[in-house]
Protein backbone atom coordinates (compact mmCIF):
# COMPACT_ATOMS: atom_id res chain seq x y z
CA UNK A 1 0.00 0.00 0.00
CA UNK A 2 1.31 3.43 -0.84
CA UNK A 3 0.97 5.52 2.25
CA UNK A 4 1.54 8.95 2.60
CA UNK A 5 5.39 9.87 4.13
CA UNK A 6 3.32 10.85 7.12
CA UNK A 7 0.59 8.10 7.28
CA UNK A 8 3.89 5.31 6.59
CA UNK A 9 5.67 7.20 9.40
CA UNK A 10 3.04 6.62 11.28
CA UNK A 11 1.99 2.88 10.69
CA UNK A 12 5.66 2.08 10.93
CA UNK A 13 5.90 3.74 14.71
CA UNK A 14 3.14 1.71 15.74
CA UNK A 15 4.72 -1.56 14.28
CA UNK A 16 7.52 -1.31 15.84
CA UNK A 17 6.55 -0.16 19.30
CA UNK A 18 4.50 -3.60 19.34
CA UNK A 19 7.47 -5.36 17.98
CA UNK A 20 9.29 -4.13 21.18
CA UNK A 21 6.74 -5.23 23.85
CA UNK A 22 6.30 -8.41 22.36
CA UNK A 23 9.75 -9.08 22.09
CA UNK A 24 11.15 -7.68 24.80
CA UNK A 25 13.65 -5.80 22.83
CA UNK A 26 14.46 -3.46 25.58
CA UNK A 27 18.72 -1.80 26.08
CA UNK A 28 20.52 -4.65 26.99
CA UNK A 29 18.13 -7.90 25.71
CA UNK A 30 18.52 -9.17 22.67
CA UNK A 31 17.72 -7.25 19.38
CA UNK A 32 14.25 -7.45 17.33
CA UNK A 33 13.85 -10.17 15.03
CA UNK A 34 14.30 -8.20 11.45
CA UNK A 35 11.42 -10.45 10.23
CA UNK A 36 8.53 -7.91 11.06
CA UNK A 37 10.15 -4.70 9.50
CA UNK A 38 10.96 -6.59 6.62
CA UNK A 39 6.99 -7.20 6.05
CA UNK A 40 6.69 -6.09 2.12
CA UNK A 41 3.95 -3.25 0.63
CA UNK A 42 2.22 -5.50 -1.59
CA UNK A 43 1.75 -3.64 -4.99
CA UNK A 44 -1.62 -4.02 -5.63
CA UNK A 45 -0.96 -3.61 -9.41
CA UNK A 46 0.24 -6.96 -9.06
CA UNK A 47 -2.70 -8.68 -7.28
CA UNK A 48 -5.23 -7.28 -9.67
CA UNK A 49 -2.92 -8.83 -12.35
CA UNK A 50 -3.64 -11.99 -10.94
CA UNK A 51 -7.69 -11.17 -10.83
CA UNK A 52 -6.96 -10.06 -14.42
CA UNK A 53 -6.06 -13.53 -15.45
CA UNK A 54 -8.99 -15.38 -13.29
CA UNK A 55 -11.37 -13.18 -15.57
CA UNK A 56 -10.07 -14.62 -18.64
CA UNK A 57 -10.20 -17.82 -17.18
CA UNK A 58 -13.85 -17.36 -16.21
CA UNK A 59 -14.79 -15.28 -19.62
CA UNK A 60 -13.04 -18.29 -21.86
CA UNK A 61 -14.80 -21.08 -19.98
CA UNK A 62 -18.72 -20.83 -19.60
CA UNK A 63 -18.55 -17.61 -17.37
CA UNK A 64 -17.57 -19.28 -13.94
CA UNK A 65 -14.23 -21.00 -12.08
CA UNK A 66 -16.86 -23.41 -10.48
CA UNK A 67 -16.24 -26.81 -8.61
CA UNK A 68 -15.62 -29.48 -11.52
CA UNK A 69 -15.82 -27.16 -14.26
CA UNK A 70 -12.73 -25.77 -16.39
CA UNK A 71 -12.53 -22.79 -15.17
CA UNK A 72 -11.33 -24.25 -11.87
CA UNK A 73 -9.02 -26.40 -12.88
CA UNK A 74 -7.27 -23.51 -15.47
CA UNK A 75 -7.29 -21.13 -12.20
CA UNK A 76 -5.26 -23.61 -10.22
CA UNK A 77 -3.33 -24.45 -13.37
CA UNK A 78 -2.08 -20.71 -12.98
CA UNK A 79 -1.76 -20.42 -9.34
CA UNK A 80 0.80 -23.38 -9.45
CA UNK A 81 2.89 -22.48 -12.40
CA UNK A 82 3.68 -18.98 -10.85
CA UNK A 83 4.84 -20.62 -7.58
CA UNK A 84 6.55 -23.50 -9.38
CA UNK A 85 8.81 -20.62 -10.74
CA UNK A 86 9.19 -18.79 -7.59
CA UNK A 87 10.62 -21.80 -5.95
CA UNK A 88 7.69 -23.35 -4.27
CA UNK A 89 7.34 -27.27 -3.35
CA UNK A 90 3.30 -27.71 -4.80
CA UNK A 91 1.25 -30.61 -4.16
CA UNK A 92 -2.36 -31.23 -6.16
CA UNK A 93 -4.92 -32.87 -3.79
CA UNK A 94 -7.02 -34.67 -5.37
CA UNK A 95 -11.08 -35.44 -4.16
CA UNK A 96 -14.61 -36.04 -5.17
CA UNK A 97 -17.58 -34.15 -4.29
CA UNK A 98 -21.19 -33.98 -6.15
CA UNK A 99 -19.78 -36.62 -8.68
CA UNK A 100 -16.84 -33.98 -10.06
CA UNK A 101 -13.41 -33.95 -8.97
CA UNK A 102 -12.07 -31.10 -6.98
CA UNK A 103 -8.61 -29.91 -6.26
CA UNK A 104 -7.07 -28.35 -3.56
CA UNK A 105 -3.17 -26.80 -4.53
CA UNK A 106 -0.84 -26.74 -1.28
CA UNK A 107 2.69 -24.64 -1.74
CA UNK A 108 5.35 -25.06 0.76
CA UNK A 109 8.19 -22.85 1.30
CA UNK A 110 11.57 -24.65 1.74
CA UNK A 111 12.69 -24.15 5.39
CA UNK A 112 11.56 -22.94 8.63
CA UNK A 113 10.68 -25.30 11.49
CA UNK A 114 8.13 -28.21 10.37
CA UNK A 115 7.30 -29.01 13.48
CA UNK A 116 5.56 -25.10 13.84
CA UNK A 117 3.97 -24.34 10.48
CA UNK A 118 2.19 -21.24 9.53
CA UNK A 119 -0.36 -21.48 7.40
CA UNK A 120 -2.43 -19.19 4.49
CA UNK A 121 -5.25 -19.96 2.40
CA UNK A 122 -7.65 -18.81 0.23
CA UNK A 123 -10.76 -20.75 -1.64
CA UNK A 124 -9.82 -20.77 -5.08
CA UNK A 125 -13.41 -21.58 -7.05
CA UNK A 126 -16.67 -19.26 -7.45
CA UNK A 127 -20.04 -20.49 -7.93
CA UNK A 128 -21.37 -21.23 -11.19
CA UNK A 129 -23.05 -17.77 -11.46
CA UNK A 130 -20.20 -15.81 -12.13
CA UNK A 131 -16.58 -15.30 -12.32
CA UNK A 132 -15.98 -14.60 -8.06
CA UNK A 133 -13.34 -12.03 -8.46
CA UNK A 134 -14.03 -11.10 -4.95
CA UNK A 135 -15.82 -14.20 -4.20
CA UNK A 136 -12.82 -14.57 -3.84
CA UNK A 137 -10.29 -14.53 -6.46
CA UNK A 138 -9.52 -11.31 -4.37
CA UNK A 139 -7.99 -13.73 -1.42
CA UNK A 140 -6.95 -15.63 -3.54
CA UNK A 141 -5.00 -13.50 -5.28
CA UNK A 142 -3.62 -11.63 -2.23
CA UNK A 143 -2.21 -15.21 -1.28
CA UNK A 144 -0.66 -16.18 -4.30
CA UNK A 145 1.30 -12.28 -4.48
CA UNK A 146 2.18 -12.86 -0.45
CA UNK A 147 4.08 -16.02 -1.24
CA UNK A 148 5.28 -14.42 -4.46
CA UNK A 149 6.54 -11.89 -2.36
CA UNK A 150 8.30 -14.60 0.38
CA UNK A 151 10.10 -15.91 -2.68
CA UNK A 152 11.38 -12.44 -3.57
CA UNK A 153 12.64 -11.54 -0.07
CA UNK A 154 14.29 -14.66 -0.31
CA UNK A 155 12.44 -15.01 3.09
CA UNK A 156 14.40 -17.54 5.97
CA UNK A 157 11.09 -17.84 8.32
CA UNK A 158 11.89 -19.40 11.97
CA UNK A 159 8.55 -21.58 11.37
CA UNK A 160 7.33 -23.76 8.21
CA UNK A 161 5.62 -21.64 5.87
CA UNK A 162 2.47 -23.12 4.01
CA UNK A 163 -0.03 -21.63 1.41
CA UNK A 164 -3.07 -23.18 0.15
CA UNK A 165 -5.88 -22.59 -2.35
CA UNK A 166 -9.02 -24.98 -1.63
CA UNK A 167 -11.53 -26.21 -3.71
CA UNK A 168 -15.28 -26.34 -3.70
CA UNK A 169 -15.80 -24.28 -0.78
CA UNK A 170 -19.40 -23.36 -2.30
CA UNK A 171 -20.30 -26.32 -2.02
CA UNK A 172 -19.33 -26.61 1.88
CA UNK A 173 -15.39 -25.62 2.66
CA UNK A 174 -15.34 -29.41 0.99
CA UNK A 175 -11.98 -28.85 -0.03
CA UNK A 176 -10.56 -27.88 3.33
CA UNK A 177 -12.50 -30.40 4.97
CA UNK A 178 -11.01 -32.89 3.07
CA UNK A 179 -7.37 -31.56 3.40
CA UNK A 180 -7.91 -31.57 7.60
CA UNK A 181 -9.40 -34.76 8.01
CA UNK A 182 -6.26 -36.40 6.17
CA UNK A 183 -4.14 -34.89 8.19
CA UNK A 184 -2.32 -37.22 10.99
CA UNK A 185 -2.98 -35.86 13.90
CA UNK A 186 0.64 -35.23 14.25
CA UNK A 187 0.25 -33.28 11.67
CA UNK A 188 -2.16 -31.05 12.88
CA UNK A 189 -0.58 -30.43 15.89
CA UNK A 190 2.20 -29.27 13.61
CA UNK A 191 0.48 -26.43 12.27
CA UNK A 192 0.35 -23.56 15.17
CA UNK A 193 -1.77 -21.24 12.65
CA UNK A 194 -3.89 -21.24 9.50
CA UNK A 195 -5.02 -17.46 8.15
CA UNK A 196 -8.11 -17.49 5.80
CA UNK A 197 -9.14 -14.60 3.43
CA UNK A 198 -12.12 -14.65 1.44
CA UNK A 199 -13.63 -11.99 -0.31
CA UNK A 200 -10.62 -8.98 0.61
CA UNK A 201 -12.12 -6.80 -1.95
CA UNK A 202 -15.88 -5.66 -1.74
CA UNK A 203 -17.00 -2.94 -3.22
CA UNK A 204 -18.35 -1.30 -0.38
CA UNK A 205 -15.98 -2.62 2.32
CA UNK A 206 -15.87 -2.93 5.94
CA UNK A 207 -12.78 -3.85 7.56
CA UNK A 208 -13.38 -7.41 9.76
CA UNK A 209 -10.99 -9.46 11.33
CA UNK A 210 -11.74 -12.81 12.92
CA UNK A 211 -11.99 -13.32 16.42
CA UNK A 212 -10.74 -16.66 16.75
CA UNK A 213 -7.36 -17.14 18.62
CA UNK A 214 -6.17 -13.84 20.42
CA UNK A 215 -2.03 -13.66 19.20
CA UNK A 216 -3.57 -13.86 15.21
CA UNK A 217 -5.98 -11.18 15.90
CA UNK A 218 -3.89 -8.71 17.52
CA UNK A 219 -1.52 -9.11 14.49
CA UNK A 220 -4.24 -7.68 12.17
CA UNK A 221 -5.29 -5.29 14.25
CA UNK A 222 -2.11 -3.89 15.08
CA UNK A 223 -1.39 -3.80 11.19
CA UNK A 224 -4.74 -1.69 11.09
CA UNK A 225 -4.17 0.51 13.97
CA UNK A 226 -0.69 1.42 12.41
CA UNK A 227 -3.00 2.29 9.04
CA UNK A 228 -5.14 4.31 11.41
CA UNK A 229 -8.32 1.80 10.22
CA UNK A 230 -10.85 0.82 12.94
CA UNK A 231 -11.58 -2.68 12.64
CA UNK A 232 -14.55 -4.85 13.29
CA UNK A 233 -15.42 -8.28 14.69
CA UNK A 234 -16.11 -10.64 11.98
CA UNK A 235 -19.57 -12.35 12.21
CA UNK A 236 -21.48 -12.60 8.82
CA UNK A 237 -18.81 -15.54 7.55
CA UNK A 238 -18.40 -17.07 10.65
CA UNK A 239 -17.86 -20.56 10.69
CA UNK A 240 -18.81 -20.17 6.42
CA UNK A 241 -15.70 -20.25 5.11
CA UNK A 242 -12.28 -22.53 5.09
CA UNK A 243 -10.91 -21.67 8.82
CA UNK A 244 -13.97 -23.61 9.85
CA UNK A 245 -12.54 -27.43 9.48
CA UNK A 246 -8.99 -25.90 10.89
CA UNK A 247 -10.70 -24.45 13.97
CA UNK A 248 -13.26 -27.67 14.60
CA UNK A 249 -10.20 -29.72 15.16
CA UNK A 250 -8.09 -27.15 17.38
CA UNK A 251 -5.94 -25.30 14.91
CA UNK A 252 -5.35 -21.98 16.08
CA UNK A 253 -7.03 -19.67 13.22
CA UNK A 254 -7.48 -16.17 11.94
CA UNK A 255 -7.88 -14.05 9.14
CA UNK A 256 -9.78 -10.72 7.46
CA UNK A 257 -12.90 -10.18 5.33
CA UNK A 258 -14.45 -6.66 3.83
CA UNK A 259 -18.23 -8.22 4.04
CA UNK A 260 -20.59 -10.02 1.35
CA UNK A 261 -24.46 -9.58 1.51
CA UNK A 262 -25.09 -8.08 5.02
CA UNK A 263 -25.88 -4.47 4.89
CA UNK A 264 -23.68 -1.76 6.02
CA UNK A 265 -25.09 0.30 8.69
CA UNK A 266 -24.59 4.16 9.02
CA UNK A 267 -22.03 3.94 11.95
CA UNK A 268 -20.22 1.58 9.65
CA UNK A 269 -20.23 4.20 6.97
CA UNK A 270 -19.25 7.35 9.35
CA UNK A 271 -15.64 5.14 10.15
CA UNK A 272 -15.17 3.34 6.75
CA UNK A 273 -16.92 5.69 3.69
CA UNK A 274 -19.06 3.90 1.39
CA UNK A 275 -22.91 3.88 1.46
CA UNK A 276 -24.70 3.36 4.26
CA UNK A 277 -28.25 0.99 3.70
CA UNK A 278 -26.01 -1.21 0.69
CA UNK A 279 -24.61 -4.44 1.08
CA UNK A 280 -20.86 -4.63 1.29
CA UNK A 281 -20.76 -6.64 -1.96
CA UNK A 282 -23.73 -6.22 -4.25
CA UNK A 283 -22.81 -8.13 -6.59
CA UNK A 284 -22.46 -11.27 -3.63
CA UNK A 285 -22.48 -15.12 -5.71
CA UNK A 286 -23.75 -13.27 -8.89
CA UNK A 287 -22.61 -12.58 -12.70
CA UNK A 288 -21.89 -9.16 -11.91
CA UNK A 289 -18.82 -10.25 -9.55
CA UNK A 290 -15.93 -9.25 -12.30
CA UNK A 291 -12.98 -7.42 -11.98
CA UNK A 292 -15.04 -4.42 -12.15
CA UNK A 293 -16.18 -5.27 -8.57
CA UNK A 294 -14.00 -4.03 -6.26
CA UNK A 295 -12.59 -1.66 -4.22
CA UNK A 296 -8.85 -1.15 -4.57
CA UNK A 297 -8.01 0.63 -1.23
CA UNK A 298 -9.85 -2.27 0.79
CA UNK A 299 -8.05 -4.70 -1.91
CA UNK A 300 -4.85 -3.06 -1.29
CA UNK A 301 -5.29 -2.79 2.70
CA UNK A 302 -5.92 -6.27 3.32
CA UNK A 303 -3.07 -8.09 0.84
CA UNK A 304 -0.61 -5.48 2.87
CA UNK A 305 -2.22 -6.61 6.37
CA UNK A 306 -1.99 -10.62 4.87
CA UNK A 307 1.50 -10.59 4.32
CA UNK A 308 2.42 -8.54 7.38
CA UNK A 309 0.63 -11.35 9.56
CA UNK A 310 2.57 -13.88 7.46
CA UNK A 311 5.94 -12.15 8.32
CA UNK A 312 5.04 -11.44 11.56
CA UNK A 313 3.83 -14.84 12.54
CA UNK A 314 6.25 -17.12 10.89
CA UNK A 315 9.27 -14.97 12.47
Amino acid sequence: MKLSVSGRAAAAAVVAATTLLATGSLAGAAPATPAVAAAPDLPVANVKAHLSQFQSIATANGGNRAHGRAGYRASLDYVKAKLDAAGFTTTIQQFTSSSRTGYNLIADWPGGDTTRVVMAGSHLDSVTAGPGINDNGSGSAAVLETALAVSRAGLQPTRHLRFAWWGAEELGMVGSRYYVNNLSSANRSRISAYLNFDMIGSPNPGYFVYDDDPTIEQTFKTYFSGLGVPTEIETEGDGRSDHAPFKNVGIPVGGLFSGADYVKTSAQAAKWGGTAGQPFDRCYHSSCDTTANLNDTALDRNADALAYAVWTLSS
